[in-house]
């Protein structure tokens, strides 16, 4: 029996602010990178650039949903997402 494929996302918070309701980061998977900017008053996660982005949005929306209080900036952190890219 096979495992399914899987990557490892690395998350880097760079800014946070409660007050705004927003946190901020960069995120790398594989050869992809992105810049994020999570509204989670909102529910609205924005991801830059547009190449690759379906990969990530919703592995990394629930990644922020589910670490949010935890989260800090300069803060790294890692996730796995189930598939190769």
């Amino acid at each position: 029996m096979s495992l399914a494929p899987q990557t490892i996302a690395h998350v880097r918070i760079t800014d946070q602010s409660w007050h705004q309701g927003r946190i901020s980061g960069e995120v790398r998977a594989a050869d992809y990178a992105w810049e994020f900017q999570w509204q989670f008053r909102q529910g609205r996660l924005r991801v830059h650039p547009s190449l690759g982005r379906a990969l990530i949005l919703e592995p990394l929306n629930r990644f922020l949903e589910r670490s949010d209080y935890q989260l800090e900036p300069g803060g790294n952190y890692q996730f796995t997402v189930r598939g190769k890219f």
